[in-house]
């Protein structure tokens, strides 16, 4: 179905993405838009409005590249891999502070850590001998 790791990795956590930012708004009714705290996506993860638009922007983003092609694959994985890389690791200084807009608790944190792990590691080392290997037969 898929025709490579990349692709098949993007589709599918855009899908999941997508479907938590729309899974999130049925537990942030209330809750401000940018509030500290937010309600709990399956009794564990916290969310606001804001943060339900930021799932459904990424999502969107992992979904259309992993449909476009394995070079938009390839990159939205390693720009969102590194975008939750950082919130993942900056998220647990924020947990308390003012500056938590995205209503983050340390459940968040490391579900964006294993996010990024996943996309990085896809995005960084999944196709590369198939590369290599058509750039070799390409200049022989």
């Amino acid at each position: 179905m898929f025709s490579s790791v990349n692709r098949a990795v993007a589709t599918i956590f855009g899908a999941v993405y997508v479907l938590v930012g729309l899974l999130g708004f049925a537990v942030t009714g209330g809750v401000g838009f940018i509030a500290t705290e937010g309600g709990l996506l399956l009794g564990v993860f916290a969310v606001n409005p804001l943060h339900n638009i930021a799932h459904l922007l990424i999502g969107g983003a992992l979904l259309i590249a992993g449909i476009v092609s394995l070079r938009a694959a390839k990159t939205v994985n390693v720009v969102v891999g590194a975008a939750y890389l950082l919130l993942g690791i900056v998220g647990f200084f924020l947990v308390g502070t003012g500056a938590n807009i995205l209503a983050l608790n340390t459940a968040d944190h490391f579900l964006h850590l294993a996010s990024a792990l996943v996309l990085l590691g896809v995005g960084l080392g999944a196709e590369r001998a198939t590369t290599h290997a058509s750039n070799r037969t390409a200049t022989a």
